[in-house]
């Protein structure tokens, strides 16, 4: 068991106080409402003080007691139980089998002398059913055998309303609504007096131990269960919180939520009604009285009263915070809901869930710190501050005051191990991964996104380039330069496209393919270099970077044009401005033209004859001292017999011309052949050449 500091017990009426120049007082019971402290003693007399609270830095109090006045009662018997009715400003008093009502004030007896006669313990009913504000419902034990009577007690008069018998002896009672909770000889059980039906709880010896029977809250009971037990009953006669585990001597009962306190022989015990575990141990001999009024709590020797003063709850949560008992701090912080105004518990229990969560968080439990904070809704810069440099320059954060946790860095709560270091930042990137799109990240997004990119950069990540080319919030300053540590030039370049500064990033790019820099990130760069270039939209970066991938590979770099959207084509990139850039590169010209003629299917005159005198040139070149009777058809001839079967565009003259030595042509194409292929209108002009 581990100890929490729930409660001090301060002195409230010391025996000197109370018994001035007697030699002997004896203590019997005690009452309190508000500021009112009633002490009944053994000699029959009521004693009367002030009570004056004073708080203390430590979050505890101190008070001090100024008597008022005490009177004798007349009789020779101890006064056995006092209960103020503050509504009527009256004081019932139980001395020798007979309830007095006095002033609260003065303590004279009312002058009309009603009285409830034949009780042997009595008890207010706080849920009453009367519904008259001016007057209080009393019910007593009688003095008659196996009998309980119930009263309505007003100013001067009592009016008794019902007796009800029970099935033994009743030694202890207490009353909610319309239902007793009752300690028989035997057992204890629940009684409806307006109904007549009864309900066996639980069996106990009253020989063995003094029953306890205390209404603790709405139709709820606490009693005292066999084998040492706390039990906690309803009015349904079911229990719907777990026992306290309390001594087997346990002669009272109070509670001041989310506390029991039971009082034994030599200890006062302090047990969690939220988890039924034992928090706290004072020891406190010679201890007979043990009652909570209205949230304070008033224990009793023979000789003296004292307060048990309840730490503030934050107080108790805080220094279990700072155990590290995180699911104790927990389960008290939600406790804690039923005392505190709405707003100001709200703003509490995130920050307990806060801090809680970096508790586990430095105890490497992720996923119960993940919970945490979300639950908490934790800025979550104050998780990325851990991380030397990840939050921007620019960021205007500052820790939470109080601080949540006490570490000034990951390198702190790690200790400088490495491994943990790196299971860390793997929780940070998944966190902030899962985060960046939710409203936790309101208002964060720069510092979020910015954090997550220098993490991926610095592991290497496969996710940075996801993060790079989706929607983003990542700071171009602080990205760039923290990229550029980590080489990861081709990350910074779609950073530089995604900032809408292309030149730079083609430029980068570039030259990585140049070899100028280092990035294995992409084998195929080059090519996406082409395909960025295809689809962009300035035109001035397109002209400048025409000639360099063209120069790679004119069959690839053509692509620049013969893949751009059509609508472009027709107006930025217009044919003959790039037949023009192309008269360089022939392979990538006649990409450019068979694209034109075929894929666009262009109907003009000089795109048709030129891609036909290229396919013309490569022909001769081809067979130019090769056996041209034995030879196969190249792809060129394919191409060029399929340009001129289909169309009806180019200018026959000027293939001819191309060709100095007519033999030569003849030696690929016979007369039947030119027939066939050049159209019906050129036939007569090919004729004429062949003779």
């Amino acid at each position: 068991m581990m100890s929490t500091k729930a409660f001090t017990l301060v002195s409230a009426v010391e025996w000197e106080l109370l018994a001035g120049d007697k030699e002997r007082v004896h203590i019997e019971c005690v009452e309190c409402c508000g500021k009112n402290l009633y002490v009944g003693t053994g000699d029959c007399v009521v004693y009367h003080f002030l009570l004056e609270e004073r708080a203390l830095p430590t979050g505890t109090a101190t008070f001090s007691a100024t008597k008022q006045l005490h009177r004798h009662l007349g009789f020779r018997k101890p006064v056995n139980e006092l209960r103020a009715a503050s509504a009527l400003n009256r004081l019932l008093v139980l001395c020798d089998n007979s309830i007095t009502l006095v002033n609260m004030m003065s303590l004279e007896p009312v002058p009309s002398g009603a009285r409830i006669k034949g009780a042997a313990a009595l008890a207010l009913n706080e849920n009453p059913v009367n519904g008259d504000p001016f007057c209080v419902e009393v019910c007593i034990i009688s003095v008659k055998r196996r009998t309980i009577q119930l009263f309505l007690v007003y100013e001067d008069r009592v009016q008794i309303v019902r007796e009800v018998s029970t099935p033994e002896q009743p030694l202890a009672v207490a009353v909610d609504g319309h239902f007793l909770c009752l300690a028989l000889t035997t057992q204890y059980i629940i009684l409806n007096y307006n109904t007549g039906f009864s309900q066996d709880l639980f069996p106990y010896c009253s020989e063995e131990k003094r029953p306890i029977v205390k209404r603790i809250g709405r139709q709820e009971f606490l009693l005292a269960g066999p084998g040492g037990l706390g039990m906690f009953a309803t009015v349904a006669g079911i229990s719907q919180r777990a026992p306290v585990h309390w001594s087997e001597n346990v002669i009272g009962a109070a509670i001041c939520f989310p506390y029991v306190i039971a009082l034994d022989d030599e200890f006062i015990t302090v047990h969690s009604m939220l988890d039924q575990q034992q928090k706290q141990t004072l020891p406190f001999k010679e201890g007979h009285i043990l009652q909570d009024f209205e949230g304070r709590v008033i224990v009793a020797t023979s000789k003296g009263v004292y307060i048990l003063v309840p730490l503030p709850l934050e107080k108790q949560i805080q220094d279990l915070l700072a155990s590290h008992r995180v699911e104790e701090a927990l389960v008290l912080a939600k406790g804690a809901r039923r005392n505190i105004p709405k707003e100001k518990f709200q703003v509490m229990y995130r920050r307990i869930l806060q801090q809680a969560g970096f508790i586990q968080f430095a105890q490497l439990q992720f996923l119960e710190a993940k919970e945490l904070f979300r639950s908490g809704q934790l800025d979550v810069r104050e998780l990325i501050s851990l991380y030397p440099f990840l939050l921007p320059t620019s960021s205007s954060f500052t820790r939470s005051h109080p601080p949540l946790h006490e570490y000034a860095d990951l390198n702190q709560l790690t200790q400088g191990d490495q491994e943990k270091m790196a299971k860390c930042k793997r929780f940070l990137m998944s966190y902030l991964n899962e985060v960046r799109s939710t409203e936790v990240a309101n208002g964060y997004k720069e510092d979020i996104d910015t954090a997550l990119l220098k993490l991926y950069a610095e592991a290497d990540h496969d996710s940075l380039l996801d993060l790079l080319v989706t929607e983003n919030s990542c700071l171009l300053t602080d990205s760039a330069a923290w990229l550029e540590k980590h080489n990861k030039y081709f990350a910074l370049g779609l950073l530089y496209h995604y900032n809408n500064q292309d030149a730079a990033a083609v430029q980068l790019w570039v030259n990585i393919v140049n070899g100028d820099i280092h990035d294995s990130t992409r084998s195929d760069l080059y090519e996406y270099v082409v395909d960025f270039l295809t689809y962009s939209l300035d035109q001035e970066l397109v002209w400048k970077y025409a000639d360099w991938v063209l120069q790679k590979s004119e069959e690839v770099g053509v692509q620049v044009f013969t893949k751009r959207p059509l609508d472009e084509q027709q107006s930025s990139f217009s044919p003959d401005s790039v037949i023009t850039c192309l008269k360089k590169y022939p392979k990538a010209l006649v990409k450019y033209l068979e694209h034109l003629v075929t894929d666009r299917r262009l109907q003009k005159e000089e795109y048709h004859t030129q891609l036909a005198l290229l396919y013309l040139d490569e022909v001769l070149r081809q067979r130019s001292g090769a056996d041209s009777e034995a030879a196969e058809a190249t792809e060129a001839q394919l191409k060029l017999r399929r340009l001129l079967q289909k169309s009806d565009l180019y200018r026959v003259h000027l293939l001819i011309a191309l060709n100095s030595e007519p033999a030569e042509l003849q030696l690929r194409l016979n007369e039947a052949q030119l027939t066939h292929v050049f159209s019906v209108r050129h036939v007569t002009a090919a004729c004429a050449w062949k003779h």
